[in-house]
């Protein structure tokens, strides 16, 4: 037997003073006198004897009830088999990690995986009602997960602890208790608990955790009935943009993580918030299935999207935001020198209001218009040289498109200079007259090119009757993708990417007497396709554990700063308003998405919507999700954590959290089995027995 708290063995002293009470008794005799003296003493004898008894009886039954009261205090208990030392007996530290990713929304007997850790959680602290060193870890990895207190703090904790969209390693975790723990006291042996469901895809390698052997770690998994859960894993467009008034096709990809086949489930699609479209789709186990829809906005702009779907228990990621930006305005600027006389770019671009075109002299514009500009399409420039060259090479490194089309003689040397910045090289320039006989005809599109994909779905091959036939006067070689060539193999029009951006380079000017591939079915697509492509998407939706995020910022200001506003949806519990850290680096904003400790205590990052806003100024809307890795239900079943920590002697696995009473288990296999309710039962007793004594036992 040992003791949970001995010094109160000293309690045991208290024993002297009805020892000394009963041995000394200092109460004054009188003495009475009597006629028949011999009669007395027999009656006296027989009295002293009895009371004697009944004094020795009290005496024993009030030095019993002092002795049970001070081990009642002093805590005895019959050591634990595995010999594990209480912490609270000690100096070390009882760590309580408690997951509250969102994984444990999952439900068990009706009741939350949550909330049941936390009842659980709860009871433990009972065998550590004196313990000073304390201390409870989340997922939110908050200040208060710093601190290291007393169990009535952590019970206070855990009636506001709620879910949290940062999923964290298991090896960050005992990293964060160790780093605490060596804080508090580097030397003393600490008990680590981690309360989970084990998730798979969030858990991390779990044969990177190395434990102190000095540490005991205690894994306890929350578990259920296997569960079904159904999440969106991408959103995309059939085309690059949506424009508005005509028809748009969104595809849908939703993946069932469940080992049962789901059943024409309805997915439904809004479009600011109103119901554009539905779907059913039938998705078998662990795999996936498309949902497309077709739909129209009627304005420009930005739009909410939100695919959605009821899938029980887990409902968090039933919904899934995105934005759709409508027709953005294409920044189209045409550089010209030797200009073609029909002026095919401008008839191109002009006339549609998705394009904003703007044509100047090549000798006369002004370069600080290339930053806005989207693609910069260079016609007939026979010398490519000094701030126009430099300029235009600063154009694509920061992701903008160039468009080439040589003029009848072109500067070989000055090109050769421009292009191998881009990977282009053995630039060739051919010295041939332009005559009808020297042209070649261009190659049907491959259809099976990505360039060509949503460009001529409307035709078939055997509807291309004629194709173009043009007069080079470039020939080159290098990296770079084919989008036309002629039937030779020739290049005719290539595609590279540099830097950040994408050089076009035709091999054929546009004037009608080189050919007549601008007057061709091909030439409009190939041109719109060209600008389309010069745009930067932006992404439909980011998700939290992105960590930061890039957003093209038109007229970036260095010194600006920008804040992120969520938009009221249903279900939102409340509404923020935080200045993340940002940078700027020309037109691209770089966004740190701040962490749960970073937010203030009524401040909480839930998916949907988000205004970008400078000055008070919406510049753009972004939709933000939880990452999916949370919504695939695969769990670490007790028998594979015991594999992974089999070599660490120091680890315990628990079966499952609801398998009989956890703390009682754990009470009697590492702090041992508590004596001190028995103490007070006899202490009680022995009181009991003294006043009974006292009161019946007459003499």
């Amino acid at each position: 037997m040992q003791f949970l708290f001995p010094s109160f063995l000293w309690g045991l002293l208290a024993i002297s003073i009805p020892i000394i009470i009963h041995l000394f008794n200092f109460r004054r005799t009188k003495k009475v006198f009597f006629t028949n003296v011999a009669f007395l003493k027999v009656v006296e004898s027989e009295t002293s004897s009895f009371r004697r008894l009944k004094q020795w009886l009290i005496l024993a039954a009030r030095v019993l009830f002092l002795v049970f009261l001070a081990l009642a205090f002093a805590q005895p208990f019959l050591p634990a088999k595995n010999a594990a030392a209480n912490s609270s007996a000690g100096l070390g530290v009882t760590s309580l990690y408690l997951d509250n990713s969102l994984s444990m929304q999952n439900t068990t007997e009706n009741k939350r995986y949550l909330d049941l850790a936390i009842t659980k959680i709860d009871e433990l602290l009972t065998l550590f009602s004196q313990s000073p060193n304390v201390q409870l870890v989340t997922n939110d990895f908050s200040g208060d997960d710093q601190t290291v207190t007393n169990t009535t703090k952590i019970k206070d904790r855990l009636t506001s602890v709620g879910l949290s969209p940062n999923p964290r390693t298991l090896e960050n975790v005992y990293k964060r208790q160790r780093s605490l723990a060596q804080k508090h006291n580097a030397s003393a042996g600490n008990q680590f608990f981690w309360f989970s469901d084990f998730q798979k895809s969030t858990a991390g390698n779990l044969k990177n955790i190395k434990t102190d052997s000095l540490d005991k770690l205690f894994l306890v998994p929350v578990r259920g009935k296997a569960s079904q859960n159904v999440f969106v894993d991408s959103v995309w467009l059939a085309s690059p943009f949506i424009r508005e008034m005509q028809n748009n096709v969104l595809s849908v990809k939703v993946f069932n993580s469940g080992d049962n086949e789901v059943e024409k489930l309805p997915v439904k699609l809004f479009i600011d918030d109103t119901q554009a479209s539905t779907a059913s789709v039938d998705i078998a186990s662990n795999s996936s299935a498309t949902a497309t829809f077709n739909f129209t906005v009627k304005s420009k702009g930005f739009h909410k999207g939100r695919v959605s779907f009821d899938d029980q228990p887990v409902t968090f990621d039933n919904d899934y935001y995105f934005v759709l930006d409508a027709s953005p305005v294409i920044q189209v600027l045409h550089l010209y020198e030797q200009r073609s006389a029909a002026d095919y770019i401008e008839k191109v671009f002009e006339n549609d209001s998705l394009f904003s075109y703007k044509a100047y002299s090549a000798n006369n514009v002004d370069v600080g218009q290339f930053k806005n500009a989207n693609l910069i399409v260079v016609e007939g420039v026979e010398h490519i040289n000094g701030s126009f060259r430099a300029s235009l090479e600063e154009f694509v490194r920061r992701g903008g498109s160039l468009m080439i089309f040589p003029p009848a003689n072109p500067d070989a040397e000055e090109y050769g200079q421009l292009l191998s910045g881009f990977g282009i090289n053995s630039i060739t320039v051919v010295r041939q007259p332009p005559l009808t006989q020297s042209q070649l005809p261009v190659a049907e599109p491959d259809r099976q090119n990505p360039f060509f994909a949503d460009v001529f779905e409307r035709t078939t091959l055997q509807g291309v009757t004629n194709s173009p036939v043009m007069q080079p006067v470039l020939r080159w070689s290098g990296i770079g993708e084919k989008i036309l060539t002629f039937k030779n193999q020739q290049n005719f029009i290539t595609a590279t990417n540099a830097a950040s951006g994408r050089v076009y380079l035709s091999a054929s000017p546009l004037e009608r007497n080189y050919g007549n591939f601008a007057e061709h079915a091909f030439f409009v697509p190939t041109m719109f396709k060209i600008a389309s492509m010069s745009v930067r998407r932006e992404r439909a939706a980011y998700n939290f554990s992105e960590g930061s995020i890039t957003i093209d910022v038109p007229d970036g200001k260095k010194n600006a700063t920008y804040k992120l506003k969520s938009i009221a949806t249903e279900g939102r519990t409340n509404s923020i308003e935080i200045i993340p850290v940002q940078r700027i680096n020309g037109n691209e904003l770089t966004l740190e998405l701040p962490k749960s400790s970073q937010l203030t205590d009524n401040q909480l990052l839930e998916s949907g919507y988000y205004e970008l806003q400078l000055d008070g100024k919406t510049e753009k809307m972004l939709a933000l999700n939880h990452d999916n890795e949370e919504s695939k239900m695969e769990f670490y079943t007790p028998e594979e954590l015991k594999n992974f920590f089999a070599g660490q002697r120091n680890v315990t696995v628990f079966d499952n959290l609801l398998d009989g009473d956890f703390v009682k288990t754990f009470r009697e296999n590492n702090v041992g089995t508590p004596l001190w309710k028995y103490c007070i039962m006899l202490a009680l007793a022995f009181l009991l027995a003294e006043i009974l004594l006292i009161r019946f036992m007459k003499g």
